[in-house]
């Protein structure tokens, strides 16, 4: 009978959610490997392939605005596991409970995960700091642009530079950059350790949108 309850579904991750989601990693991956060959170029001397490279960055740089937008927009529209407020579980009582046994999961003094539909506590605040992260990567990338574009472009995001040195802002582009990926490779081990603790499906859910529910 429980194995019958722990195979019951309930449908989390909404397609616009999954949908952001492959798109964020297929944009950061191409954002790095190109961000990297621009910051340094590799093969010296080709006009054509900088060119390309810088294109493709562009190109990449805009699809992950788009989905960093409708991922904005669904946080209001979606359902409770895509919520906005999932980011910020301490402003309730029942989040900072959720924050503290998850925490005392992690740290190896309580034996049983939590068990959340959606994500848990201490996921939530670290995907706040992730989506700012994302934030500062985007401003900093589309200041730097405007030093090459002239008109609005420049009035829109040139005042970046008054916050950052044009070398800061590219510094703090490119160590963003790096933590982003160092997210990614964290997100992947918590996502392998959880789904093999907590037997949930959540590898597939990020796929199918639906995961095992304790009932």
């Amino acid at each position: 009978m429980a194995n019958k309850r722990l195979r019951e579904c309930t449908y989390v991750w909404e397609f616009p959610v999954r949908l952001t989601h492959w798109v964020n990693v297929l944009a950061i991956l191409t954002l790095a490997v190109t961000g990297f060959y621009i910051g340094n170029p590799f093969i010296r001397g080709s006009v054509d392939l900088m060119s390309w490279v810088r294109g493709v960055h562009r190109i990449a740089a805009y699809c992950f605005i788009a989905s960093l937008a409708l991922r904005a927009y669904w946080s209001f529209a979606g359902n409770d596991f895509a919520n906005w407020r999932v980011l910020f579980p301490y402003l309730t009582g029942e989040g900072r409970r959720g924050m503290r046994g998850t925490f005392l999961y992690y740290t190896f003094i309580r034996r049983e995960p939590p068990r959340e539909v959606g994500h848990n506590a201490l996921a939530g605040v670290t995907y706040s700091l992730v989506v700012l992260l994302m934030l500062v990567e985007v401003l900093t990338g589309l200041a730097l642009l405007s030093m090459i574009k002239a008109g609005w472009w420049s009035t829109a995001f040139g005042w970046v530079f008054l916050l950052l040195s044009p070398p800061i802002a590219r510094l703090v582009h490119h160590m963003g950059m790096w933590l982003l990926l160092g997210f990614a490779v964290h997100h992947v081990y918590s996502a392998l350790l959880m789904d093999a603790e907590e037997k949930n499906g959540l590898l597939a859910s990020i796929f199918s949108g639906y995961k095992f529910k304790r009932v």
